[in-house]
Parts: structure tokens; C-alpha cells; sequence
């Protein structure tokens, strides 16, 4: 690793209280932050993207001759502790706000929405919520076939959940191409044992016109234990008589219909 970028990191640590408050912020073990501070290792693609977020730059400022990027920061430093600050301040309130209301949540799902892509069919993916600290974070996995060779290929969601007034939010990323965000916002159930989630969700289409689009969503609970690779089998594009999906769950993902409150609305 460049020795510069490694002086750069700890030039940007020493406008915090310790190395300990930074890679705990960051979620990265200290052991493993310290050896990017020594210029042992390098951080991985994302990793790196998420310090340079956290600081509030560019990934090319950090790879500057450290002198140069010291004159930099030193220009404004109030800028690196601000940013930082911000953003944690935004996100801690979220999770005070949401508590310990989405427990009950966590665990594996099969969720069931009309494809942004791949008009007229409806895709089944698995979701997995699961809490870091005060943070219920998610992983939600598509897998689609190709038409040609049958090739499977995996899309990876990365993104955050919050419970607030009796609604679920759910926003996540493409951690591969980083090019979207996708919003999710559910009922939750009232019940004590969790069964079906449904709600809306905004996102855009994976065609080349990359079409803001709205659709109707089902989550289907699978509990905390599963067989992964047996569970991401079932994960596909399926067309809507396929016997695999019940007719209620078309039913409740249904997008047709008239509209009659002027805005495009979950089914309640």
C-alpha cells in the first residue's frame, strides 16, 4: 500500500478523539484498521469508499503525496470531524427513534415484486435482516438466469431498516455497481409471530432508459435458520401463473386496478 495514503489516514484520525472512536464508527475491527494505518494492507474497494465517505473525500484525495493532502485538510478541518458528525448524529436519531421494535423482524424472508426489468414477471429474491449494535442492517440477494447460457449471476443489496410510527423503511444499495438506491416502505404485523410483510417499493429498472419505477411487494418470513443454497435455488424470475406462486400472493402484488386517491398505493 502507498506509504502517502497511509499517512493520509492517520492524519485523518488525529482530528478525532482515538483510532478506536474511528474504526468503531466505521464498523472495521481496530486490528485490521491498524494495519491500513501501518501501510500493511490495503482496504478493499468498498472499504475504502466507505473512509473516504466517512471523511468527507474524494478517493483520489487520499492517494495525494501527504503533504500535499496535509495542505489540504488543513485548509478546512473542521470539514473532517463536521461530516462525520452529521451523518451519525442523522443516523443515530433514526435508530433511537426506532428502537428495539424491529427484533422481531429479523430473520430470512422470500420477497415477491412485479421485475423493473424483465416486464410482466414476478421476481422472488431473499432478504436477511439482521442487527449490528443499535443497527438492524440487510442483504437482499437476486438471482437471475441469462437467456443465452443459462449463467447464473447474483445482485447484492446493502442497506439499513428503521421502525418508525408503525411503518418499516427499508433504503439499500447495489454494492457492486453502486449505480441505484432502493426504497422499501411495509406494514408490519401486529401479530406476535411474524408471517407476511407488504408494501411499496420505489427503485429503477435495470434497462438502459433506467425508468423510475413503483411496485407492490410481498415478504414472506422463513425464519432465522435456513438452508442458504437449498433457499437461493427458489430465487428466480417466474411468470405469474407458475404454481409455485400462490394466487394470493399475486393477488397482493398485483399493480392493476383503477386509482382512486391520485397516488399509486400498497395494498392494506
Amino acid at each position: 500500500m502507498n506509504e502517502d495514503v497511509a499517512l493520509n489516514l492517520r492524519l485523518l484520525c488525529s482530528y478525532y478523539k482515538s483510532i478506536s472512536e474511528v474504526s468503531q464508527r466505521l464498523g472495521i475491527s481496530r486490528s485490521q484498521f491498524n494495519r491500513y494505518l501501518s501501510g500493511r494492507h490495503r482496504p478493499a474497494a468498498n472499504t475504502l469508499r466507505r473512509i473516504c465517505e466517512f471523511f468527507d473525500i474524494a478517493e483520489h484525495e487520499l492517494h495525494l503525496p501527504h503533504q500535499q493532502f496535509q495542505q489540504l485538510v488543513e485548509s478546512n478541518p473542521r470539514q473532517i470531524t463536521q461530516q462525520g458528525d452529521t451523518k451519525q448524529a442523522h443516523f443515530k436519531q433514526l435508530e433511537e427513534r426506532s428502537g428495539s421494535h424491529l427484533d422481531k423482524y429479523l430473520g430470512y424472508y422470500f420477497e415477491y415484486y412485479y421485475s423493473m426489468g424483465n416486464q410482466g414477471k414476478i421476481l422472488k429474491s431473499l432478504v436477511c435482516l439482521t442487527k449490528q449494535g443499535d443497527t438492524v442492517v440487510y442483504q437482499r440477494t437476486e438471482r437471475l438466469t441469462g437467456q443465452a447460457n443459462n449463467e447464473v449471476c447474483h445482485c447484492k443489496y446493502l442497506g439499513m431498516a428503521y421502525y418508525l410510527s408503525d411503518r418499516i423503511f427499508m433504503m439499500d444499495y447495489e454494492s457492486l455497481t453502486v449505480n441505484e438506491i432502493t426504497q422499501t416502505i411495509l406494514y408490519p404485523t401486529f401479530k406476535n409471530r411474524v408471517h407476511w410483510l407488504h408494501g411499496l417499493r420505489m427503485g429503477v429498472s435495470a434497462s438502459d432508459e433506467r425508468m423510475p419505477c413503483s411496485s407492490r411487494i410481498l415478504m414472506e418470513y422463513l425464519g432465522t435458520n435456513i438452508d442458504l443454497r437449498k433457499t437461493l435455488t427458489k430465487c428466480r424470475l417466474y411468470e405469474p401463473q407458475d404454481r409455485e406462486i400462490g394466487e394470493h400472493i399475486v393477488d397482493m402484488i398485483n399493480n392493476k386496478g383503477s386509482n382512486d386517491h391520485w397516488q399509486f398505493r400498497a395494498k392494506s
